[in-house]
């Protein structure tokens, strides 16, 4: 069971995380410095948070966004080997999810750099990562929700296949929108020739 959004009251709001009453229980949740600003509620208010559930040994955390778009970038850079939920945040912090696209567009190793915590190597690593998947970040604003979740799943589909993202990002670029299942099958079917 995993919680992928939560709806309650602001019981208290920080910079970098906030905590959230629904039905008498205060979750704590972590939030980047981008969402902080775009939650114009006080607390008291009202606010609705799309969330990421990380369960570990240790610990059990809950990252919140508020839009669909931040938190699918937030899974998509937490899948890359050395880059956890606090790299993850701080690159979400540092820039909007259409200006990191941007920046893995024109494979920017300097503009990655600036985000606290990520050398060359790393900068480095998450470019080559990301490198094909930055068009689907950029569109993803204008496409609705369904479509958007739909690519999403594809994606995380042929991931779990074990394709690359290079081959992916070729294989589902303008692919039709569609039942999962159906675009699963034509991106498997482009991901054979080539």
């Amino acid at each position: 069971m995993m919680i992928i959004a939560l709806e309650g009251e602001i019981f208290f709001k920080e910079p970098t995380r906030i905590g959230l009453k629904c039905a008498g229980v205060v979750y704590e949740v972590f939030v980047s410095l981008q969402a902080s600003h775009q939650m114009q509620q006080n607390i008291g208010e009202k606010l609705t948070l799309h969330t990421t559930q990380i369960i570990r040994e240790d610990a059990q955390m809950l990252f919140g966004f508020v839009e669909l778009l931040e938190k699918n970038l937030f899974e998509r850079l937490i899948k890359i080997n050395g880059v956890g939920p606090k790299v993850a945040m701080a690159i979400l912090s540092t820039y909007t999810p259409q200006t990191f696209a941007k920046v893995v567009e024109s494979n920017d190793i300097k503009s990655m750099q600036r985000v606290p915590g990520i050398g060359q190597k790393g900068a480095g690593r998450i470019l080559v990562e990301l490198s094909g998947w930055s068009l689907d970040l950029v569109q993803g604003d204008s496409l609705s929700v369904s479509k958007d979740s739909n690519l999403q799943q594809v994606v995380l589909a042929l991931e779990s296949l074990g394709y690359k993202n290079d081959a992916i990002a070729k294989a589902t670029k303008g692919l039709e929108n569609d039942e999962v299942g159906a675009m699963v099958k034509a991106a498997l079917k482009r991901l054979q020739t080539l």
